[in-house]
């Protein structure tokens, strides 16, 4: 592999795909479109690619997908409800097109690598980043690799306990208080009916406490060095910091070591494209293992 080699770094996402091609390390092309169906967004790509030979193919990829090489239909998402994605495998159809070796793992593992790596990580031999909008999502790396087992992790549908009073519909279809339910956007916009978390004290407390339980689950289940945390949610001033509050009051004193205690243990990303960021390390590491 020379230093001229090129590499195709993707990031597929519910509203958008991005694309960035990259000869040695400098950027050759950027580009986004919206994400429609399989079969455009191959076609979109292998012509972004153009007639460069590229040596590796990095895919930071919405869930649920498989993400175990060793598995027969790695690269395959899972049933989902975006449309025409059910069984869809842009990794091999991308691999095939273009003569490349091409890895694929979730935009928020693929995300926390980068953050690892180049931004609000850096240092820490462990990072958890979370991301929360439409959805919540999470992924860990820890130096340098990501958590994946059978599937890939799924921290936006852990539970969390309803406070006291609360009947406020859940955004998830499929449980009735978890994560996702109740602090990502659809669960969240259920609660204000039209008013902005910021000028509700009330909601605005729910859901920093909701963050708060998810950040606590993560410190109980990964015990990561630092937590990244992201999303059009978390865009609201001040809610990160509330949720880093009620995240110590979830734990409830218990010994969780020092990590979690030190100042800045949530922070804010660093990076404007981490998912597409750690596309790039995967595509170059896709191309070391031929």
């Amino acid at each position: 592999m020379s230093s001229e080699s090129h590499f195709l770094a993707v990031e597929t996402g519910g509203t958008k795909l991005l694309a960035r091609l990259v000869r040695g390390d400098a950027v050759v092309a950027e580009e986004r479109w919206p994400t429609t169906t399989p079969a455009s967004a191959e076609a979109a790509l292998v012509a972004f690619a153009g007639a460069v030979p590229v040596a590796g193919i990095g895919i930071a990829a919405f869930g649920p997908i498989v993400v175990d090489p060793a598995a027969a239909n790695y690269g395959e998402v899972l049933a989902t409800p975006k449309p025409g994605w059910t069984g869809a495998n842009l990794r091999k159809l991308l691999s095939e097109r273009l003569g490349a070796p091409a890895a694929v793992d979730t935009d928020v593992n693929l995300a926390a690598v980068a953050e690892q790596r180049h931004g609000a990580g850096q240092g820490c031999a462990s990072v958890a980043y979370v991301t929360i909008g439409t959805g919540i999502g999470a992924g860990l790396a820890r130096e340098g690799r990501t958590l994946v087992g059978a599937l890939h992790p799924e921290m936006g549908h852990v539970p969390v306990l309803r406070l006291a009073g609360d009947e406020t519909r859940s955004g998830c279809p499929f449980h009735a208080s978890c994560a996702e339910g109740m602090a990502a956007g659809p669960g969240v916009q259920a609660r204000l009916q039209g008013r902005k978390l910021e000028d509700s004290p009330a909601d605005f407390a729910a859901v920093a406490d909701y963050v708060g339980q998810l950040f606590a689950t993560i410190v109980l289940a990964w015990s990561p060095h630092r937590i990244v945390a992201g999303g059009g949610v978390l865009g609201v001033r001040g809610l990160r910091e509330a949720a880093a509050v009620r995240m110590t009051a979830a734990l409830g004193g218990y010994g969780v070591g020092a990590a979690a205690q030190a100042a800045g243990f949530v922070a804010a990303p660093k990076l404007e494209h981490a998912g597409l960021e750690g596309a790039l390390l995967l595509a170059r590491t896709a191309a070391k293992a031929v």
